[in-house]
């Protein structure tokens, strides 16, 4: 019923930039916040940066002052613009949806398929 599809994942030398977008599709809901999070092999998976439909975003302190989540909400759409990329931001990528069901009146989480982002030193 819902599917989280990102893009903008790559390679990058440290102090580069990517966006990152993330287009949440089907019928039925209402998305109460969308967000980023990041895991690297051996680590838990960790919030970056999180938005909610009409509230102001929150970082990770790691990622503050670099980079800014921002949505569309006509589009469904989160971005995630990362500057003065770090090699230690290298991991992979997860769109987050949190959402509201309009046939349940539930609300849970979604999640994207990851996209890979590699910072070389």
């Amino acid at each position: 019923q819902v599917q989280l599809v990102e893009s903008g994942g790559g390679l990058v030398e440290a102090g580069g930039s990517l966006r990152l977008s993330c287009t949440a599709s089907g019928s039925g809901f209402a998305i109460n916040a969308m967000g980023w999070h990041r895991q690297t092999p051996g680590k838990q998976r960790e919030l970056v940066a999180a938005i909610p439909s009409g509230g102001t975003a929150n970082y990770a302190d790691s990622v503050k002052g670099r980079f800014t989540i921002s949505r569309d909400n006509a589009k469904n759409t989160v971005y995630l613009q990362m500057n003065n990329l770090k090699p230690e931001d290298t991991a992979v990528y997860y769109c987050n949806a949190r959402l509201r069901s309009f046939t349940s009146f539930t609300v849970g989480d979604y999640w994207g398929q990851g996209t890979q982002v590699t910072v070389s030193s």
